[in-house]
């Protein structure tokens, strides 16, 4: 229970939580960096249409998983195995997306479902 506990209090108090919160922010100004670089400068370096949709879904996903392991750092019950599973899932679920979309290393798909069950996990 949060008992008279301020979220803020409870985040210093806890090393860990305060770390995965740490993570957590970090990773959301990636997102947003990377959801930019996909919207307004990879055009320039991809022209396939389809490469930037792929893009724009490990740039969504990236967010959702952002604010996964927010409200996983927030809740009373905190489990640090599912920040482990939502960051897990959100490096190897969106960078291999980001990375498949730079490199056009097809083979690198094969990951992106691997991410997507630790995301699940996380849950």
């Amino acid at each position: 229970t949060w008992g008279h506990t301020s979220l803020f209090s409870l985040l210093l108090m806890d090393p860990t939580r305060k770390f995965w919160w740490s993570a957590a922010c970090w990773a959301g100004a990636a997102g947003i960096a990377l959801g930019a670089f996909g919207a307004h400068g990879l055009q320039k370096r991809v022209s396939d249409a389809k490469l930037l949709k792929t893009w724009e879904t490990a740039a969504y996903y990236h967010m959702l998983s952002v604010f996964s392991l927010l409200a996983t750092v927030l809740a009373p019950e905190f489990s640090a195995n599912a920040a482990r599973a939502f960051a897990l899932g959100l490096v190897l679920f969106s960078g291999s997306l980001y990375v498949l979309v730079l490199s056009e290393i097809k083979a690198l798909g094969a990951i992106t479902p691997i991410g997507g069950t630790a995301l699940i996990a996380g849950w």
